[in-house]
């Protein structure tokens, strides 16, 4: 199994969503998180004052995933997060011991 995470933009949630779920993908966790990269924010201008804006808002997803298809949503998010632009985000993926669901105690494959 292997665990992919990726920091996306905010206004490409949705469409990554479809398309996990189009490949099969059904679950993952999502979560709200700032953060910069090699730009180190930017600067916006409100009612004639300039800002800085240290962290750019993205959204974080998680999903743990068998190894057979890791490739592919790696691939099927690559794909639909990609703007062209500095700030589209990265990809982390590593491998996972093992998964319980705790309802059931069901294991590894059988949890996801």
């Amino acid at each position: 199994m292997k665990m992919v995470t990726a920091i996306i933009q905010t206004h490409k949630l949705d469409e990554v969503r479809e398309a996990l779920n189009s490949i099969g993908v059904n679950g993952m966790t999502v979560t709200e998180a700032k953060g910069y990269g090699r730009t180190k924010g930017h600067t916006e201008i409100y009612r004639g004052a300039e800002y800085q804006i240290n962290y750019i808002p993205k959204f974080k997803i998680d999903l743990v995933v068998d190894d057979s298809i890791a490739d592919n949503v790696i691939e099927t998010i690559t794909k639909t997060a990609n703007t062209g632009k500095i700030g589209d985000g990265k990809i982390f993926v590593w491998d996972i011991e093992t998964a319980i669901r705790i309802r059931t105690g069901e294991k590894d494959q059988q949890a996801l």
